[in-house]
This record gives structure tokens, C-alpha cells and sequence, in this order.
């Protein structure tokens, strides 16, 4: 008999356990991931690859060369822009500089060649005058007297205008014009300067290589994606909780996590984000009455101490925030 009444109180403690097991309330269970800031770096020029000096892992730093593309084009291109400058700015120069001194000699020597020439003309048209009048000579050649005199006056006239212009020199305006070409040509520099530039990609943050997007010799186009990088110092964790699970968690709060991948160690993150509105999908009520559909809301939290360990993409579960003590 000893041994039956051993098994029955065996049995008897084994469903009074499970019995109680079952009619004491669990705690509720939530799991999220680890995340991390992921920046997709794409082109902005047209190309070719033509090194690309880090593999998918690589932990680079700020400002490392990532990928360097190959365009003759827009190299040539700028060069042109600054062959134009130059010429605009040796076109200001010379209005800077004014009239050179033997343009001016050679409008002075203009101007005293014609006054010689409407002195002449002068002068055959009063000794033309006197003939017709004498009647020695037609009418006819005192009409062409008259017409060479007024042609010299006419250029002699031209002559003192060129001179005087070349005394002036240019005007404020198109000192204006020239110096707006040279700005205009600066501004086609910048332009093309800054698509060249964008030839040399470099890493933004200190990062690690996630994916590569385009290897060498392949040919990229704008918009093209070329690399991700994962910053993995600003890693946090995120869980999609039903919003009765939310109600009285206020950014600030810390709560008690663990990390399966990393041998269930417990970490404590503090709540930093709380979505401000629900934006995934609705938990549905399972009855028709009594209960209430409820949305979801993201919550982020950040490891505090931050733990390097710590990768995208591990698991990490933890008693809702309210509910822990």
C-alpha cells in the first residue's frame, strides 16, 4: 500500500502545480528587435566605377573615400568653363585698363589727316566757286567740289569722335557687361565644379559596409544606390505594442530587456520615442462583445549603458514597461 499512496500523492501534487500554474496569470511577453540608423548612399553623377577601395563588413570612417567614379566629360567640361573665364576676365582687364596709349596716337594722326583734307577740300571747292563764276567751267564741277568738302567735314568730324572716344575710354556700362561675364563665367564653374566633386563619394558618418550596390567598371546613372552603411553606435531597440500596453508609458521610462542571441542578458533601455499615432495594424477583438479593436504603436528605446555587442536584427523580449515592477 505504501507505494500506491506515494504515487497518488505524487499525482495529486503534480495536478494541484499545474493546476495552479494554470490559474495563476502569466506575465505578458513582448518582443522587438535591435535597429540601427541606416543610411543608403546613392550617385549623383553619371559614370563609371572606377575604384571602389571597401568591401561589404568594412567599418570606415567619416569622410573615407567609398567609391570613385570616372566622367572625361565633366572634366572637360570644367576646363572649358575656366578657358571661358579666363578670356572674360582678360576682356575686363583690357576696359580696366583703358585705351592703349598708341590708339590714342593713331586717332590724333586720324584726326589732323582729315583737317588736312577739309582744307583741301576747301579750298578746291573756293577756286571751283570762282571758275563757274567766271563761266570757265560747268556747273557740274562746282556740284563735285561741293560734295568731296562736305564728305571731308564729315570725316574730319568722324575722326575727332574716334579720338575723343579713345581719350575716354570704355564706359561704366560696359565695364558692367564684362564684369557680369566673368561672374557668369564663376557661376559655370561652380556648377560644373560641384557635379565633379561628386565623382569622390565619401562615408558621411563612421559606419560599417552593410550592402554594395555597384562594383567597379560598372556604369551608374544618378539616383543609382551605391552602398548602405549601418551606424552602429546608434543602435536602439523597437517593439510594436498594442496601445492598452502603452497607456501610462511616457518617454523617459526604463525598463529591463533581454537579448537571446547574447546569452539572454538582461539590459535596461530607456524609452525615447513613442509613435504619435498608431500606424501599423489593428490587434482585432476576438468577440463580438465586451472587447475593442486596438492599434498599434512603435516604441523605441535606447540601451543605457550602450551595448556594443548589441547588432541589428537580434531579438529582444522583455515584460511590457507598465507592467514590470
Amino acid at each position: 500500500m505504501a507505494p500506491a499512496i506515494i504515487v497518488a500523492l505524487l499525482i495529486g501534487s503534480i495536478v494541484s502545480t499545474t493546476a495552479w500554474f494554470l490559474m495563476v496569470p502569466q506575465p505578458l511577453i513582448i518582443q522587438g528587435e535591435a535597429d540601427a540608423t541606416r543610411i543608403d548612399i546613392a550617385a549623383r553623377v553619371d559614370g563609371k566605377v572606377a575604384k571602389r577601395p571597401v568591401e561589404r563588413g568594412d567599418n570606415v570612417d567619416k569622410g573615407q573615400l567609398l567609391y570613385q567614379i570616372a566622367n572625361p566629360e565633366l572634366l572637360t567640361k570644367l576646363a572649358e568653363e575656366k578657358a571661358a573665364k579666363a578670356s572674360a576676365e582678360a576682356s575686363l582687364a583690357n576696359i580696366d585698363a583703358g585705351t592703349r596709349q598708341e590708339i590714342i596716337s593713331q586717332r590724333s594722326a586720324a584726326v589732323e589727316a582729315a583737317r588736312a583734307n577739309a582744307v583741301l577740300a576747301q579750298q578746291t571747292y573756293d577756286r571751283t566757286k570762282q571758275i563757274v563764276s567766271a563761266g570757265s567751267a560747268p556747273i557740274q564741277r562746282l556740284d563735285d567740289a561741293t560734295n568731296s568738302l562736305v564728305v571731308a567735314q564729315r570725316a574730319g568730324e568722324q575722326a575727332k569722335l574716334a579720338y575723343e572716344e579713345a581719350v575716354n575710354g570704355y564706359t561704366k556700362e560696359q565695364r558692367e557687361i564684362a564684369a557680369a561675364a566673368v561672374s557668369q563665367a564663376q557661376a559655370a564653374i561652380d556648377t560644373v565644379q560641384a557635379q565633379v566633386d561628386e565623382l569622390n563619394v565619401f562615408a558621411p558618418v563612421k559606419a560599417q559596409v552593410y550592402q554594395i550596390g555597384a562594383e567597379s567598371g560598372e556604369y551608374v546613372s544618378p539616383g543609382v544606390p551605391l552602398l548602405s552603411l549601418v551606424d552602429l553606435s546608434d543602435v536602439w531597440l523597437t517593439f510594436d505594442l498594442r496601445e492598452d500596453l502603452v497607456k501610462g508609458l511616457k518617454v523617459g521610462d526604463r525598463f529591463k530587456a533581454k537579448v537571446p542571441a547574447l546569452g539572454d542578458r538582461e539590459i535596461e533601455a530607456v524609452v525615447k520615442v513613442i509613435a504619435t499615432k498608431g500606424e501599423y495594424a489593428d490587434w482585432r477583438a476576438t468577440r463580438a462583445t465586451g472587447d475593442f479593436d486596438l492599434r498599434t504603436f512603435e516604441v523605441r528605446a535606447y540601451p543605457d549603458p550602450p551595448l556594443p555587442e548589441l547588432r541589428p536584427g537580434m531579438s529582444v523580449y522583455a515584460v511590457p514597461p507598465g507592467e514590470q515592477k
